[in-house]
């Protein structure tokens, strides 16, 4: 017979963190026991593995998705509006690389409205793509796994971006490339614009990924969508009281 089954006996290490694990029955020190959560971080006010120890595993997966869909709706309705690139310098789309340069040279020459025209374009089709995306980023954000709620959790200030980015970056720019395409055939600089940096891309001038107008674009759409989601994320961990939800309180609140 096991002496830890006899009265009085003390238990066996392994079975008492067994039943400790057990009965916390939060999400990290579910994880741990499996051996998948990431060693505990200090924070103030505790440590992550006492904060998150009394969050249920619906808890943490519903909290993260609340927090996921605040982030893509709030992402949406910032950029998908006039101006939404376009007067937002830290998601502008500027021509790219080398191009900028030609951009300065050719303004000096008078040329700054033919340049503006291409610019205003390249954002104008970043902001009509977006809405077309919010269908896209809610599902993401309503599909996560516990595993995927552990890991945003659990993660850096960028985790949201993280999932956003490896989970929708794909079908969102089979989404947006045909609709910027559409935009950008309407300024007639776009087919100078992929010629003249086609050349340039044989001289090492701009990156393969640049050498299309079309696909510049929608990289950099992608790009200041994922910061702005980045940026909502943010605001969440700082201030789980004023993200207006319950749940968004409980959950990231015993992060902090």
């Amino acid at each position: 017979m096991d002496e830890s089954s006899e009265p009085g006996a003390t238990p066996h290490p392994t079975r008492r963190a067994f039943h400790a694990a057990s009965a916390a029955g939060g999400l990290w020190l579910s994880l741990q026991l499996l051996g998948h959560a990431p060693p505990a971080r200090a924070q103030s006010g505790g440590s992550l593995l006492s904060g998150l120890a009394g969050i249920s595993n619906t808890d943490a997966s519903a909290g993260v998705k609340a927090a996921l869909e605040k982030g893509a709706l709030a992402a949406v309705g910032l950029l998908g509006r006039p101006d939404g690139f376009l007067a937002n310098p830290r998601v502008r789309i500027p021509l790219p690389g080398a191009l900028e340069d030609v951009g300065k040279v050719m303004r000096t020459f008078g040329q700054g409205k033919r340049v503006d025209e291409l610019e205003n374009a390249m954002n104008r089709a970043a902001e009509a793509a977006v809405p077309m995306g919010r269908d896209v980023l809610v599902n993401a954000a309503r599909n996560i796994t516990v595993t995927d709620a552990k890991n945003i959790l659990t993660g850096g200030e960028t985790s949201v971006t993280d999932y956003f980015s490896g989970r929708t970056r794909e079908p969102l720019s089979a989404l947006f490339l045909p609709l910027v395409t559409r935009a950008t055939e309407q300024v007639q600089l776009a087919g100078i614009y992929n010629d003249f940096a086609g050349r340039a891309k044989r001289f090492g001038l701009v990156q393969e990924k640049d050498a299309n107008l079309q696909q510049y674009v929608t990289g950099k759409t992608l790009d200041g969508l994922f910061v702005v989601i980045g940026e909502e994320e943010r605001k969440i961990r700082q201030d789980p009281v004023g993200a207006g939800s319950d749940i968004l309180r409980k959950v990231f609140g015993a992060l902090k």
